[in-house]
């Protein structure tokens, strides 16, 4: 039972709202969806940063705007695109020397694919597009620790994507998974 007072001129009411179980299981249940959807909708906004990072990523590598236009490419890319769109978040030069990174990380594993997917049955098309599609689920923080660890491997990058995705690490846990030999004892031996 919750109790409200309300003050008027003369007297002190006392007004009593009585909430039975059905209404407090509600509430919880509303509480439970509502932390869904935030969870849902942040899930969303990152899927779709990744997806932009992938595509600046691929033109900066396809047309070498870094070699074409000099070592102070990602800094005027980044103000550049800062004066355009307002908002920093996420177009820091470090940032967007990464979506080059990425892309160059993990292309090669799904052209390999597609070329392989023409010869081959349609499970090998499929599981690359869930493998694709999976790069996109987990934190940019993370992927910029994977790049970090794994030194161009790409094979060894899905794993730790993989890892990543299945068991809901966090930063620090992947850090740790990071610098030991797992990819060797267990991811290595898939290849």
């Amino acid at each position: 039972i919750y109790s409200l007072t309300l003050q008027t001129k003369s007297t002190c009411n006392m007004i009593q709202i009585v909430k039975d179980k059905e209404y407090t299981e509600w509430i919880a249940e509303l509480s439970h969806r509502y932390r869904q959807s935030q969870i849902k909708a942040s899930v969303r906004v990152n899927n779709e940063m990744l997806r932009f990072y992938w595509s600046v990523g691929k033109d900066i590598a396809e047309r070498q705007y870094d070699n074409k236009y000099g070592s102070h490419f990602y800094e005027n890319l980044s103000n550049d695109l800062t004066k355009v769109v307002g908002n920093k978040r996420g177009l820091a030069p470090t940032s967007l020397r990464y979506t080059k990174y990425f892309y160059s990380l993990y292309s090669p594993l799904f052209e390999n694919h597609r070329q392989a997917a023409e010869d081959s049955p349609q499970s090998i098309y499929r599981q690359a597009a869930e493998d694709f599609d999976l790069l996109f689920c987990i934190p940019w923080t993370h992927h910029q620790k994977i790049i970090d660890k794994v030194k161009g491997d790409s094979r060894k990058a899905l794993f730790f994507v993989h890892k990543t995705w299945e068991n809901q690490w966090g930063r620090g846990v992947l850090l740790n998974f990071l610098e030991t030999d797992l990819y060797e004892r267990e991811g290595g031996a898939l290849s």
